[in-house]
């Protein structure tokens, strides 16, 4: 008997040394799902444009072009609305025939309950289809280790609908 629970008290052991210290440490992320909706404005010319082409792809087509961007967020379509955050990353024309993008961005939220926490977008768009959906590929704060995935509908060229559902 003796032999078992040394046995059991030594396993006990070992998985608490086993176990990584600085996990153990880290605060867990938010536990429920999240459904976040906002407007992201892409604004590509004027006088404060928050997205800009830094590279020229292909010559006679868009091929390879490449734009760096650090787009509001808004609650409602008007750049007026309420700023929830920043979408910052860049998109490139990832295809030789048609305008459909690769898109790497992070959701950096500023205000609400969700401020101070990101989450990484990831895919393709094909700018032709009213829907596309992309890939929440990570996360931090509140999203630490998030999936999920982003409907993301066009309104005008310069307005994007972004539906966020993500399981933190």
């Amino acid at each position: 008997m003796a032999c078992c629970k040394l046995s059991s008290m030594l396993l006990a052991i070992l998985a608490v040394l086993a176990a990584d210290p600085l996990a153990m440490m880290q605060p867990a992320a938010a536990a429920t799902s999240a459904h976040l909706h906002f407007y992201m404005h892409d604004v590509i010319g004027g006088k404060s444009p928050t997205a800009v082409l830094v590279i020229n792809g292909s010559r006679g087509g868009s091929f390879g072009d490449t734009v760096v961007i650090d787009d509001k967020l808004t609650e409602g379509t008007s750049q007026s609305s309420a700023t929830v955050g920043r979408a910052q990353g860049y998109y490139m024309v990832a295809s030789v025939a048609n305008i459909e993008l690769m898109v790497n961005m992070n959701v950096v939220l500023t205000s609400g309950p969700y401020a101070g926490s990101s989450l990484t977008v990831l895919g393709r768009d094909d700018v032709n289809v009213p829907v596309r959906e992309l890939s929440v590929v990570g996360g931090t704060g509140l999203f630490r280790m998030a999936c999920g995935y982003v409907l993301w509908k066009t309104i005008t060229p310069e307005i994007l609908d972004l539906e966020i559902f993500v399981n933190p």
